[in-house]
C-alpha cells in the first residue's frame, strides 16, 4: 500500500473518531509533541498531546448537540519521512449549513515517519472569513435548539458566560452565574420527562463589532410541558474569537383584562 492510501485511512479513522466523540481514538497516530492552530484560542496553538487534549471535550459537547463534521475531500502528498495533507469538511449545525451548503473547514496536517509509522505532528484549521457575525449567532441558536432535544445540559451552556445575567420567567428577579442559569436549564430539560423542544421561528439579530443582540418569540413544547410562547432578548459578547451570552430576558405578556 502506498503511503498515500496510509496517510488517507489515518485521515479517515480519525474523523471518524471526532464523529464518535472518541478521545481515544482521536488522540491515537498523533506526536507527543503535536502543535495544532485551532480557530478558537490559544492564540499560540495547543502545544504538545496533553494540551491537544484538552481542547476535544467542548467539541465534543458541540458534535452531541447535532454538529455536524464529514469529510468532503482528501489531498496527500507524502515524501520518504514528512508528508503533509489538505481537508475540507462540512463543520456546523445542520441549520447553519442548510443557509449556506457551501461552507467548509479547512485543515492542513502535517506528518512525520517516527520508527516506519505515519503520524501527525501538526494541525492548522480554519474557516474563510463568513463577513457576517449574525451567521454565527444564529448558528449558536441551532446548537442550543439541537442540545435542548438531545437533552443535553452541557451543551446548552457551552456558550453561556461566567457572568452571565438571566432575567427567567420564574423568581428570583435576576440568575447570576453560570452555575445558578445551569440549575434554571436543568429544571427546564427535566421537566418533561422527555424530550423538549425550543424554537424561536422570527429570530432577530443585530451585531456591531464584539457585540450582538438576538430577540423573537420563544416556542417550547415537549410531552409533559403544555405548549408555551413567550418573549425572549439575549446579549452576546465575543471575546478572542468565541461568542458568548452575557444577558438573558425572557417574559410572558401581563393580562390586563382591558379590551
Amino acid at each position: 500500500m502506498s503511503d498515500e492510501k496510509i496517510i488517507t485511512g489515518l485521515i479517515e479513522r480519525w474523523v471518524a473518531a471526532i464523529r464518535a466523540t472518541d478521545l481515544d481514538g482521536v488522540l491515537a497516530d498523533h506526536t507527543d509533541d503535536i502543535v495544532m492552530f485551532d480557530v478558537p484560542p490559544p492564540q499560540d496553538g495547543a502545544r504538545g498531546i496533553d494540551a491537544y487534549r484538552a481542547t476535544w471535550p467542548p467539541f465534543f459537547t458541540w458534535i452531541r448537540g447535532g454538529a455536524v463534521f464529514e469529510l468532503v475531500s482528501t489531498e496527500v502528498t507524502a515524501g520518504a519521512d514528512i508528508a503533509y495533507a489538505q481537508l475540507l469538511l462540512r463543520c456546523g449545525s445542520p441549520g447553519a449549513l442548510e443557509r449556506h451548503p457551501d461552507h467548509r473547514l479547512r485543515i492542513t496536517l502535517g506528518l512525520r515517519k517516527e520508527a516506519g509509522r505515519w503520524l501527525i505532528a501538526h494541525e492548522h484549521h480554519s474557516f474563510p472569513l463568513a463577513g457576517d457575525s449574525s451567521a454565527e449567532i444564529r448558528e449558536l441558536h441551532d446548537a442550543w435548539f439541537a442540545a435542548t432535544a438531545a437533552g443535553d445540559l452541557d451543551a446548552l451552556m457551552a456558550p453561556i458566560a461566567e457572568d452571565v445575567v438571566s432575567y427567567e420567567h420564574e423568581a428570583p428577579l435576576a440568575y447570576t452565574g453560570r452555575a445558578e442559569v445551569r440549575e434554571v436549564c436543568r429544571r427546564g430539560l427535566e421537566a418533561g420527562g422527555g424530550p423538549v423542544s425550543w424554537q424561536v421561528p422570527d429570530l432577530t439579530v443585530v451585531t456591531d463589532g464584539d457585540l450582538a443582540v438576538a430577540w423573537g418569540l420563544n416556542h417550547i413544547e415537549g410531552p409533559g410541558v403544555p405548549e408555551t410562547w413567550s418573549r425572549g432578548t439575549r446579549v452576546f459578547r465575543r471575546t478572542d474569537g468565541r461568542w458568548e451570552m452575557v444577558h438573558q430576558h425572557l417574559s410572558y405578556p401581563v393580562d390586563t383584562g382591558k379590551p
